[in-house]
């Protein structure tokens, strides 16, 4: 199985993804995790991420790329892989039908998580994290037992500068610019399929098993 989770931030693709990851055991690839590890592993890749991220730039395509091909190269993702917000460009797609044309391998599925917009601002904006020990909370959905406070070390939570409204508004027209030619591009190739992300987790995943069962995929 090898599947890419598409979906704008805030649309649980990461949760689906692991869930999928745990049940099957292929393994989850996330851009974000590997450039944290390469940043923290100082490899070659990630001292050049770490020159962009310090700067508050993006980190470009190729460096992207790169840990993407050096993670398809493990062992661990002979027999499948799942992963999580990548491609996010035409470009991105591109490359990754190359990496994987080289290791004579095709994706079988591309699954776009969907959410109504005001759904994903909800979400993300009532999300509260701790600057001490990095616990998640949510207004909402997950609230501290004390208002602002942290569970686990009692210090005060705060909303990071990419959860306020207008942040997550303009992130989300963003996405959006970026990926609707992806996801036509997928589209037009048979692999997109399109995955109703509203609702508990576990429903979510329900439907999910669903489409698997549908498209015969294990």
């Amino acid at each position: 199985m090898r599947l890419v989770f598409l979906g704008a931030p805030g649309v649980g693709k990461g949760t689906q993804a692991e869930q999928v990851s745990s049940k099957f055991g292929y393994p989850k690839i996330s851009t974000g995790d590997l450039l944290r590890d390469a940043v923290r592993n100082k490899t070659a890749l990630g001292v050049q991420a770490k020159a962009y991220m310090d700067q508050g730039k993006l980190v470009p395509d190729s460096v992207v790329i790169g840990l993407v091909k050096e993670k398809l190269t493990d062992s661990a993702t002979v027999k499948g892989f799942l992963l999580d917000g990548f491609p996010r460009t035409v470009a991105q797609a591109e490359e990754l039908d190359k990496i994987l044309n080289e290791k004579g391998q095709q994706l079988d599925r591309v699954i776009n998580v969907t959410v109504p917009r005001g759904e994903v601002v909800r979400r993300l904006s009532g999300r509260r994290s701790c600057p001490k020990c990095q616990a998640v909370f949510h207004t909402e959905f997950a609230p501290p037992k004390r208002e602002d406070i942290c569970d686990r070390c009692g210090t005060t939570l705060a909303q990071r500068n990419d959860d306020r409204k207008e942040t997550v508004e303009t992130r989300l027209t963003v996405y959006d610019d970026q990926t609707a030619p992806l996801i036509a591009y997928y589209r037009q190739r048979g692999l997109l399929s399109e995955l109703d992300g509203a609702g508990p987790i576990e429903q979510v995943q329900q439907r999910l098993m669903d489409l698997f069962a549908s498209q015969g995929l294990s």
